[in-house]
């Protein structure tokens, strides 16, 4: 792969990017509960696959990634590039016959594990450092590659006689890495970068070729980290108010790009194929990785924790990574699964009056028939007919409106509700003195059974446009 050295402030300041960059390259690598034979674990390798450009069966992945966002670096910056990948590897799993040869096999039992055929991936990263001042006009392009190959590795039991081994082959891939800046028009010193990762694998499938073939070849997980060793990324989701138009004309096609590090630093960048929030981090409670898409460390640790020797042996055998996620839960000490269980990131003040409290004739506490936090304790609170004001405009259920989910302080699925009409089912206030708009979208066919059960999709004043009557 195409290397380069970085200095040791671009190195550290890399490492702490990697934190969540490790999170991104692992995004569902092997799915509780970590077996090949588990049907999830089948259909593999899901976020930033880059397939070569021939292989056009599946339309959902393809052969680029393009990054465009802004910064602004001082004379002289440095730029420091990190594209990082998983290259698959199929792994086959032979027995050692009685002269000596070897036959390829379905399982291989152990005392400890069972070894089954399995596809890993190993970690593959293409690094450069550059001068910005020498990505102007077409910038630099920069091919790199990693040739077929086959290897093995010896599979010995407990007694240390080798019963078998493990064959791992991996395809070629190639690709090209391109960079390039552009002066943005105004009185601001802002630049903006262009960051395009390919895959330019030359294979051409053959009939009865299959998605597993095209992964093979293709770079599975890709995301880049960028650092500037002088001056600053400018956020995208949050831009300063001077930079919002040229921030909403960066295109990003197949990646998300956000600050990274700490959260006030603005000299990293994660672009990822997964949508992230600025400056993500790893929950300082969780103690190593788990690999499931969005895990929730309490409830797949007690899973792994009650699985069965017999289940637990075939996913060792399956990847070291599943096998250190079984000896991380069998080792779990109770007080650190205690903390998995929730923590309080802030908290505020709270400034509402507390309920009056009642008392009965005897003068013991008495119990409402309405608990204060229920929307019936206030007979003033109606959402079916209550209202609310957005730009001038009554906004009650029967109200159409268009959807403006904001890029901050939103759920990532509701940014593909941008620009849809909902109809307005219900306006609530919650007990903070917040205000929700209970709508159905409109063209979505399970509007009815939504309506039915009071399962609703909720907006802020905010984030919605008032449809003209």
């Amino acid at each position: 792969m195409t290397t380069t050295t970085f200095t040791a402030s671009a190195e550290a300041r890399l490492a702490v990017a990697r934190q969540v960059a490790d999170a991104v390259l692992l995004e569902g690598y092997v799915l509780y509960p970590y077996r090949a034979s588990a049907a999830k674990n089948r259909l593999r390798w899901q976020f930033g696959v880059l397939v070569p450009p021939s292989w056009t069966a599946t339309a959902a992945e393809h052969e680029f990634q393009h990054t465009e966002l802004l910064m602004e670096p001082r004379r002289g910056t440095v730029l420091s590039v990190e594209v990082r990948f998983l290259h698959a590897r199929r792994r086959t799993v032979q027995r050692v016959l009685p002269d000596g040869d070897f036959e390829t096999v379905g399982e291989l039992r152990l005392a400890d594990r069972v070894i089954v055929p399995w596809d890993e991936g190993r970690e593959e990263r293409v690094r450069l450092t550059v001068p910005v001042e020498e990505l102007s006009g077409s910038g630099t392009v920069v091919p790199f590659g990693r040739p077929a190959g086959e290897e093995t590795e010896p599979v010995a039991d407990a007694d240390g006689t080798v019963v078998g081994r493990l064959v791992r082959r991996h395809e070629a891939v190639e690709g090209l890495l391109r960079l390039s800046v552009s002066p943005l028009d105004g009185p601001y010193a802002t630049q903006r970068l262009r960051v395009v990762v390919e895959n330019t694998g030359e294979w051409l499938p053959e009939e009865g070729d299959d998605r597993d073939a095209a992964l093979s070849r293709s770079l599975v997980a890709t995301h880049t980290l960028l650092h500037l060793d002088a001056g600053g990324f400018l956020s995208l989701t949050d831009p300063p108010e001077w930079a919002r138009g040229a921030a909403a004309a960066c295109r990003n096609l197949h990646t998300w790009p956000v600050l990274a590090g700490e959260p006030d630093s603005r000299d990293l960048v994660l672009s990822s194929p997964i949508i992230l929030e600025d400056h993500p981090a790893i929950a300082p409670e969780s103690l190593g990785a788990l690999y499931d898409a969005t895990e929730i460390d309490e409830i797949l640790a007690l899973r792994t924790a009650a699985l069965t020797d017999e289940e637990k042996r075939e996913a060792r055998g399956t990847d070291d990574r599943a096998a250190a996620v079984i000896d991380l839960t069998d080792s779990m000490p109770a007080e650190v699964l205690e903390r998995l269980h929730g923590a309080v990131r802030g908290l505020r003040e709270v400034t509402a009056p507390a309920p009056p409290v009642l008392r009965d004739a005897e003068g013991g506490l008495a119990r409402p028939d309405t608990p204060w936090w229920d929307p019936g304790a206030d007979a003033s609170v109606d959402p079916a007919h209550d209202h609310v004001l957005v730009d001038g405009r009554e906004v009650r259920a029967g109200s159409r409106v268009v959807l403006r989910p904001r890029l901050r302080h939103t759920d990532a699925q509701d940014l593909f509700l941008t620009g849809r009409r909902a109809l307005v089912e219900a306006v609530l206030h919650d007990v903070d003195g917040g205000v929700h708009i209970a709508v159905t979208v409109e063209d979505d066919p399970g509007a009815d059974i939504r309506r039915e059960q009071g399962r609703y999709l909720y907006f802020q004043p905010d984030e919605i446009d008032v449809e003209a009557p």
